[in-house]
């Protein structure tokens, strides 16, 4: 049965993420240290070829593709499947600011961050659905092949939950964090069924 690699990569560091604030569906740029983290991963792929290369269609996550499509001679598609997660209230606020004004709907989100999601967030179940179904597409696009693709932190380890039978409401527990620019290595199947190879592996050690 033949068999898709994709290399997952939360893209680069914002603003907003160095002070863990939630960027979501918010158009935030890199940090320097994003564009450097961009940079190594650039580098990885130079060392690492992959077929193609996917990407949300939030600016973020393109400029974090940039440099590997520049070193590979390939154009990045956008899926739109794979754009973050809605935080509604939330979005560009941390979670312990949400807390100081909304303590029993933070600790409610601690606990069960699916069943309990911030007032106005879209729906993790249907967020999960709907990066699955992306990555499958692209997995269909690309049989036999490697591709790197490029999304967000809350968006890919929902889809990794899904894929792999863990319970989404456990997402934030068995998957804290995607690194930022770190690869995660994923085989999916004809059939879409899915095989974690690796996860959170930096591409350049020098960094965060």
């Amino acid at each position: 049965m033949s068999s898709t690699t994709l290399l997952l990569a939360r893209h680069g560091q914002t603003v907003w993420h160095a002070e863990n604030r939630y960027a979501g569906v918010s158009d935030i740029a890199l940090t320097d240290e994003g564009r450097a983290q961009a940079e190594a991963l650039g580098r990885w792929a130079a060392a690492h070829p992959v077929d193609a290369i996917w990407t949300s269609t939030v600016s973020r996550a393109i400029a974090t593709a940039a440099p590997a499509c520049r070193a590979l001679g390939l154009t990045s598609h956008p899926e739109p499947g794979l754009r973050e997660c809605d935080f509604g209230v939330v979005e560009g606020r941390t979670l312990a600011e949400f807390a100081a004004r909304h303590p029993r709907a933070a600790e409610a989100f601690r606990a069960d961050p699916v069943a309990h999601p911030f007032p106005g967030a879209e729906d993790p179940k249907e967020a999960a659905e709907r990066g699955v179904a992306a990555l499958r597409r692209i997995a269909r696009a690309h049989s036999g092949e490697r591709v790197l693709v490029v999304a967000h932190n809350t968006l890919l380890r929902l889809a990794l939950c899904e894929l792999l039978s863990i319970p989404l409401g456990e997402y934030r527990r068995v998957l804290p964090r995607l690194r930022n620019a770190a690869i995660t290595e994923l085989r999916v199947t004809a059939t879409g069924s899915a095989a974690l190879l690796s996860l959170n592996v930096p591409c350049d050690l020098r960094l965060p």
